[in-house]
């Protein structure tokens, strides 16, 4: 029986963009428009501008709504204030990640969530288990659209239809599109500068017929989840279900930056304490091909004896580097260092790569 995927927004109108989908996190998304490799270089480059409406949606609210999920979440909320987001962990007791997400710090009494979609419902119910009284966990995944307007030129983008721009990175605005309320976001996963748009719902189309014009005019275009994909990986970004899970620590995937390690409290702090302070088991690291060959998720990594000392946890080929990458979780004990040439199995095909430490590419977020 084939899985009923659920449909954002916008899927009329990526139907008539000539959009191939694929499923995604139990949704039909949009993987590529002309072609994934001109749709990464055009954000590099240009502007590209990404449905990411299957993104969940939540808030928490009620008095002392900050302070709670402070007690829960990873990072340290009180490093920031009204008006800022916060990348930052949910953890379970054992310090493996239930998922990454944003968390927009709209008061004191109400926070904005934004998980990845397979794992809204878990975050919800990981939050609302812990919630005490006069604190509302509400799941908004449908209430709410996501788009991504990333690259060089994407400023250019939203100051011609009149949404704001100047603000630092990882700061929102609340702000209106001729009419139209939308949340700007100083934030984006493609390494470019960038921003994030969030309309309701219903109105995601009205927003997107708006900037695709000024995409288009500057030489940009609309972009699947294949320049997505490549996009993150050239930057090392993870992607839950990959290089974070609930068996991948942020120790082990050097996620350790958004834990507030001086917080008396979070979900699964005494158990990622005792793991930083011992060292990982196991390291993400960054793998570049030396030879022909695209790397996928999922393959051995062998060291210098052909022991197999990891596995790829994302691969691809960069349209940037015109070669393959990978990033890999590799045994502590192999003793690989940035330099290392180790080798990765592509189905009994031995490809060179050198170990590094992403990204692949210098970031361009400010």
């Amino acid at each position: 029986m084939s899985e009923t995927l659920i449909e954002g927004p916008l899927n009329a109108v990526h139907t008539e963009l000539g959009a191939a989908f694929a499923p995604f996190g139990g949704w039909s998304m949009p993987v590529k428009y002309a072609g994934t490799v001109g749709e990464h270089t055009a954000v590099r480059e240009a502007v590209g501008i990404f449905d990411v409406s299957h993104l969940g949606k939540a808030t928490v609210a009620g008095p002392g709504a900050k302070d709670f999920v402070n007690r829960v979440l990873t990072a340290d909320l009180d490093k920031i204030r009204p008006g800022k987001a916060q990348y930052t962990l949910c953890t379970n007791e054992t310090g493996g990640v239930i998922d990454d997400l944003i968390v927009y710090y709209v008061s004191d009494d109400e926070l904005f969530l934004v998980p990845n979609a397979a794992n809204t419902a878990a975050v919800v119910a990981h939050l609302r288990e812990r919630a005490p009284e006069g604190i509302t966990i509400t799941d908004q995944h449908r209430d709410y659209a996501v788009l991504a307007v990333q690259g060089p030129k994407s400023a250019e983008v939203l100051a011609a239809v009149g949404l704001p721009t100047d603000m630092e990175y990882m700061a929102y605005e609340d702000a209106s599109l001729n009419g139209t309320p939308v949340r700007v976001c100083r934030t984006g996963y493609t390494g470019e500068h960038g921003y994030e748009l969030i309309p309701a719902w219903g109105d995601a189309e009205t927003v997107f017929r708006a900037l695709l014009p000024e995409i288009t005019v500057r030489d940009g275009q609309p972009a699947g989840l294949g320049a997505r994909d490549t996009l993150r990986t050239e930057m090392g970004y993870p992607l839950h279900g990959h290089e974070l899970t609930v068996d991948i620590t942020p120790v082990q995937a050097r996620a350790g930056w958004a834990v507030g390690w001086k917080k008396p409290e979070f979900v699964g702090r005494d158990a990622l304490q005792a793991e930083k302070e011992a060292g990982p088991a196991r390291r993400l690291w960054g793998l570049k091909a030396t030879g022909k060959g695209v790397l996928r998720a999922d393959l051995p990594v062998l060291g210098a004896d052909g022991a197999r000392i990891g596995s790829t946890t994302s691969g691809t080929f960069s349209p940037t580097l015109k070669t393959g990458i990978a990033l890999a979780l590799i045994d502590s004990g192999a003793g690989v260092e940035k330099g290392t040439v180790v080798t990765v199995d592509v189905r009994g095909r031995a490809i060179e790569c050198e170990v590094t430490l992403p990204p692949f590419v210098e970031a361009n977020t400010k």
